[in-house]
């Protein structure tokens, strides 16, 4: 795989070089193709060169070598980054792209700029804490030096400085002569933006939406998604393009059960949580079932993730994105997501203190497929309990520590080390941010194209959902893949 799509790369950069003076307008490829993770499109027009998202891929090692190819494009060359919304998928290359001599503007909402900064700073910390580690197992073993990190933390404020206009929701932007790019409201995070891209070259005009990631209707802290105008064409993501969600309330019900049914075993629950929005919308449900009395207001939670505590006081400073009743919420002075037995555990000694509890506590950590981060810690000082429960409440990529234990791995290797999974793993699905197979549909009928450009899904699952669509003509792209507008 990573020899297949490196030679894509290569040959899209060799294409884009013989094709420096272009003419025609043109959208070519180059992330989450027949994939989940790494979004990144680019747009051609207007004498422009346009960036849909700089996303990382996220998985297995394989796929962090993947992340250190080439692009499949001159970074120097491109004139925008429009960026769809925070998540390391979808901006998480974008100090590698600075790095390699990307120096024009970033475009994006206020709320994903502020977010953008702190997934970036903790991606980057974390590459260099990885690449020290990696460096002293190397000398040890008397090995070459090993791989320096994808970008370090300079190269992540770097790429802050090219945040340039601010995109506001439904109001057009004149990003350049011949090029406008309206945000709407994705209801996927804080933020988060579908794009109506207008362009206009040689007296043709096209119309271009660009889904980003899509969110699941009737959440409690954000907005439904708001579907562009009808569309010539459309990007769109495909997460869960072959199944429904369970609904929320049940879903909420099934959280409530596993944290009581863990309570009673003695054990404490383990969430591996993403820290953008997800961990919101979970301290939001708890916060509802003390009030409630569905949960003791005894229980003890910790937020255990200091880029989860950065975007929750982000929220608070983002009551536009709120729908109606979070808003209320927010002008009645009460925080919606405060509960009596909340801790905040920035620290990586306050993490470890964790250790000790035996039972009683709700962890919240990243990353939500426990690729890194704290929760990989958590796991393994609790994972090989009977007594404890894990409780998955969003996607899972293939190739993913998360994945692997939903599938019903015996035991995983943590930390070199093989632990055994004998807690209770819960796997509830209700609670994701991403539109499920009807949203999508919806949404699509609302835009019309005459032509759809399937991206960030499985293979398997863009087929099927393919099947599905009955307007225009339907096309699932490879990495590389350009193709005229």
């Amino acid at each position: 795989m990573l020899d297949r799509r490196g030679e894509a790369r290569r040959g899209a950069i060799a294409k884009s070089a013989a094709t420096e003076d272009f003419r025609d307008m043109k959208l070519s490829f180059h992330g989450a193709d027949r994939a989940v993770t790494g979004s990144c499109h680019l747009v051609e027009a207007a004498g422009q060169r346009v960036l849909i998202d700089c996303g990382m891929y996220q998985g297995n090692r394989e796929l962090d070598e993947e992340n250190a190819e080439a692009f499949g494009f001159d970074p120097a060359s491109i004139d925008y980054v429009l960026l769809t919304h925070a998540h390391l998928d979808h901006c998480g290359r974008l100090p590698l792209l600075v790095k390699r001599g990307f120096h024009g503007e970033i475009v994006t909402t206020a709320a994903t700029r502020e977010l953008t900064r702190i997934v970036l700073l903790d991606a980057a910390h974390l590459q260099e804490e990885d690449a020290a580690r990696r460096a002293r197992r190397h000398a040890r073993r008397g090995e070459t030096p090993a791989p320096e990190p994808l970008y370090g933390v300079l190269d992540a404020l770097n790429s802050t400085e090219r945040f340039g206009r601010t995109a506001s929701y439904g109001r057009k932007l004149a990003l350049a002569p011949g090029i406008d790019v309206t945000f709407f409201d994705a209801g996927h995070i804080l933020g988060s933006a579908s794009l109506f891209l207008e362009v206009a070259e040689h007296g043709e005009r096209r119309r271009i939406v660009f889904s980003g990631d899509l969110g699941n209707a009737g959440r409690p802290l954000l907005r439904d998604p708001v579907a562009p105008p009808r569309s010539d064409v459309v990007v769109m993501e495909t997460t869960y393009g072959d199944r429904l969600h369970k609904p929320i309330g049940p879903s909420v019900e099934e959280l409530y059960g596993a944290i009581d049914a863990t309570f009673r075993r003695g054990g404490n629950v383990i969430i591996p949580t993403f820290a953008l929005e997800r961990a919101q919308e979970i301290l939001y449900y708890l916060r509802e079932g003390v009030e409630r009395g569905r949960l003791g207001s005894s229980m003890q939670v910790f937020l255990d993730s200091p880029m989860a505590i950065s975007a929750t006081e982000i929220f608070r400073r983002h009551p536009e994105c709120f729908d109606a009743e979070a808003a209320a919420r927010f002008r009645a002075g009460q925080d919606p997501f405060g509960l009596p037995g909340l801790h905040f555990s920035r620290e990586t000694a306050e993490s470890m203190q964790l250790n000790r509890v035996v039972g009683g506590a709700v962890i919240l950590a990243g990353s939500g497929m426990a690729t890194g981060g704290r929760v990989r810690h958590h796991l393994r000082h609790n994972l090989w309990r009977e007594q404890c429960g894990v409780v998955f409440v969003g996607f899972a990529a293939k190739g993913t520590l998360a994945r692997r234990i939903i599938d019903g791995a015996k035991s995983v290797s943590l930390f070199g080390e093989d632990v055994p999974v004998r807690a209770s793993i819960h796997t509830i699905n209700g609670f994701s941010a991403h539109a499920d197979r009807d949203e999508l549909l919806a949404w699509h009928r609302q835009i019309q194209p005459e032509v759809t450009f399937l991206v960030h899904g499985e293979e398997d699952v863009m087929s099927r959902f393919a099947t599905n669509l009955t307007h225009g003509r339907i096309v699932q792209p490879s990495l590389g893949q350009s193709d005229e507008l």
